[in-house]
């Protein structure tokens, strides 16, 4: 099993180039089931999901080809399998977003319920709730989800209870091919759902409310080729920015957005970091190296992403002060302070809020990757710890993270991958 080896204290310094967003790609991947004639995506990152999201699409019969200059040509001109088995899903919980499209077009689908990450149950009943409103027949059976909807979809208005960025995607995905008018109300308003807009309409789908949360579909009879390009990673241009800060360092991020990321650069520029958007990316300049704790609460788009708690409870580790990081989108996303207390941090959580107090310094020691985002924090830690530092099960860093390491090592950073 591989490992990744830091050897940290060493400020970062030089340019990364923000990769497209993972959790974009993966749903316009999964668009493409909706339509026979081509969609190419441009800017697609190299990752372990993109590549398990392909294999799931070529077993429904899907043709995926590099694109010209780039990115992937995917062609679903014919079906050959509504099944998503188990063998497929369980490794990523992206999976779920074939269903929507499966059943527009082919009135049917057997997915197999997802896995991915152990960060909450995160259930998929708005999912299956939403396309019952659509006029489907669902019914669970042997760990599957068995879907019908012999006469096509029809549209309806559907209420979400709470924001999901996944049945939001479902839910559009399907109503674009359902019979009539289809309103979501309290949709998810995450700069991937626009995205995802964006090329359904370029694909000749009808939808209105972009950017907001009530987003109108006028279902028609197909959708035709396409060509879209993914926007940039935010994900990953947080994860960078605190890199620079938490290193003391200097980085410029290449082709990230200040508009997808208001709420994180409000906190890293409280913390002390100077954050300058400039032609094609974003300064970040955290020299100055006065750090200062902040508070933090996750909320939906355009509040402080879920995806990034863990890389900033890394950061405030290390800041002057204490900082209250409450989690409000997932109930087990704690998972990384035990492996940051290792370190020398000094957390305390309690329920969904965790107290984080500054120390000086973190020292490195062997840690344990136990999620996506949680790895991320732990290489953060590594940067600027003192020593050397193990982190292991990494494969989850690979799920959603694009040659990490070259781009860190390209900065100044010792960092390696190794067999552990």
């Amino acid at each position: 099993m591989q490992a990744i080896r830091i050897n940290g204290g060493r400020p970062l310094e030089g340019r990364v180039a923000i990769s497209g967003a993972k959790n974009a790609a993966l749903p316009l991947m999964a668009a493409a089931l909706l339509s026979d004639e081509p969609l190419e995506l441009h800017n697609v990152p190299d990752l372990a999901d993109i590549k398990t999201m392909a294999t799931l699409l070529s077993q429904h019969g899907a043709l995926i080809q590099q694109a010209s200059g780039g990115g992937l040509a995917l062609t679903a001109s014919t079906i050959t399998s509504t099944t998503a088995p188990y063998d497929l899903v369980r490794k990523m919980r992206a999976s779920i977003l074939v269903l929507g499209p499966l059943l527009a077009r082919c009135h049917k689908a057997r997915v197999s319920l997802p896995g991915g990450c152990a960060i909450g149950t995160r259930p998929v009943d708005l999912h299956l709730n939403g396309l019952t409103q659509l006029g489907a027949q669902i019914e669970l059976s042997s760990g599957y989800i068995e879907a019908q909807a012999p006469k096509g979809l029809i549209g309806n208005r559907i209420v979400f209870p709470f924001v999901s960025v996944g049945a939001t995607e479902n839910l559009l995905m399907a109503a674009t091919l359902a019979k009539g008018e289809t309103v979501l109300v309290n949709a998810a308003r995450e700069p991937e759902i626009n995205d995802l807009v964006i090329c359904l309409r370029a694909m000749g789908a009808t939808i209105d409310g972009l950017g907001t949360d009530t987003l109108t579909i006028q279902g028609v009879d197909n959708l035709h080729k396409a060509v879209h390009a993914v926007v940039p990673d935010r994900i990953e241009t947080g994860t960078y920015a605190m890199a620079a800060a938490i290193t003391k360092g200097h980085l410029f991020l290449e082709k990230a957005q200040t508009d997808l990321m208001e709420a994180v650069f409000d906190t890293m520029r409280k913390a002390g970091a100077t954050v300058t958007p400039i032609p094609d990316g974003i300064d970040i300049d955290c020299r100055q190296g006065l750090l200062k704790g902040v508070d933090v609460m996750t909320e939906p788009f355009p509040g402080f992403p879920t995806d990034l708690q863990a890389q900033t409870m890394a950061l405030m580790t290390v800041a002057n002060g204490a900082a209250m990081i409450t989690e409000t989108i997932f109930e087990n996303r704690f998972m990384h302070v035990p492996e940051l207390c290792r370190m020398g941090a000094d957390i305390t959580v309690h329920g969904a809020s965790a107290m984080v107090r500054g120390t000086k310094s973190l020292t490195g020691a062997p840690v344990m990757a136990s999620d996506l985002r949680a790895s991320a924090s732990l290489v953060l830690a590594g940067l600027a710890a003192t020593g050397e530092t193990t982190i292991t099960r990494i494969y989850h860093l690979d799920r959603g993270y694009d040659r990490m390491e070259e781009k860190l090592r390209a900065c100044g950073a010792s960092i390696e991958r190794i067999e552990g």
